[in-house]
């Protein structure tokens, strides 16, 4: 069982350094390109790799209806998450937008106790509490400067918490690389009729338009590292409980906060770094926690043997 957490942390830990790059290709695709177009260019790659790998490793069978509708509601809730978060990007710097959408842990912390019943103890929700302090002093110059934009982060934090939750039960039933599939043709059973729709409507959102020179490059990055961030995520969850792999999530803001440098030169301001250590803080208390218990519990398992 030890051995089987861990993996799921190492897997964890493997979504949080790539996840981030993702969000940068959608960050630095053209405003041209809708944010539709690109949720439609991050599912229809994730569906063309691993539905033919599901296929290949004999792993894929005909779900039932009740599977199909499940698959639709997480296909509907990465999508929504997903979209309200590339929207925020057009407007906002990496590191802020993944710091308020680090308010998601503790959701998932919350949620995990409620639907999966998880122990989720006094402490845990005083350090949720305190964490959540930490991102309003990070949405609060936000909003003043953006507006409602600022509020797409915990719009992504809400929907992804229960994209999670619902993973957790599914990738113990079936193989992540079939999940992810399924998952990835549920999205696009949602967004190619929306473009295809609003084809030549001009709407900013939703109007498709060929890509071109940079984009391309940004659009397949979408694709390609989603397509592995999100595997990993599934089976970091397939192997471990969701209260103990959400903190982790706080790794996003060390490569987030480099790319956005680097690529955007964006640096937080004071009163951001303020609420990012307080975030973080929070969920590597909850994280340590965790593990202590963990470690407690383990030893109380252990056979007592007499001399």
């Amino acid at each position: 069982m030890q051995n089987r957490t861990t993996l799921g942390i190492a897997f964890m830990v493997a979504f949080a350094l790539i996840a981030p790059i993702m969000d940068a290709c959608a960050k630095a695709t053209p405003d041209n390109i809708p944010v539709m177009e690109i949720l439609g260019f991050r599912f229809g790659i994730q569906l063309l790799l691993l539905l033919p790998l599901a296929l290949i490793l004999k792993r894929a069978h005909l779900p039932g209806l009740r599977e199909i509708g499940l698959h639709l509601i997480r296909g509907f809730l990465i999508m929504a998450a997903t979209g309200l978060f590339f929207a925020a990007l057009r407007d906002m710097p990496l590191a802020n937008a993944i710091a308020i959408f680090f308010v998601e842990p503790f959701i998932l912390t919350l949620m995990g106790g409620i639907f999966l019943g998880e122990a989720v103890g006094p402490r845990r929700l005083i350090a949720c509490g305190v964490g959540f302090i930490g991102a309003l002093l990070v949405i609060q110059p936000s909003f003043s400067e953006l507006g409602l934009v600022a509020l797409y982060p915990l719009g992504t934090a809400l929907c992804f918490a229960l994209y999670m939750v619902m993973t957790r039960r599914m990738a113990m039933q079936m193989s992540p690389i079939t999940l992810q599939a399924y998952t990835a043709t549920a999205a696009c059973v949602l967004i190619l009729p929306l473009l295809a729709a609003f084809e030549g409507t001009g709407h900013p959102a939703l109007d498709p338009t060929l890509p071109q020179g940079l984009a391309v490059y940004t659009l397949l990055g979408v694709g390609v590292v989603s397509t592995l961030a999100h595997l990993c995520i599934s089976l970091a969850l397939k192997f471990a409980p969701a209260a103990t792999i959400a903190p982790l999530q706080y790794l996003e803001i060390v490569s987030a906060s480099a790319l956005g440098y680097f690529i955007f030169s964006d640096v937080p301001d004071g009163l951001t770094l303020v609420g990012i250590a307080i975030i973080v803080g929070s969920g590597l208390y909850v994280f340590t926690r965790e593990r202590k218990l963990e470690r407690l519990a383990s030893q109380q398992l252990k056979p007592f043997h007499t001399p």
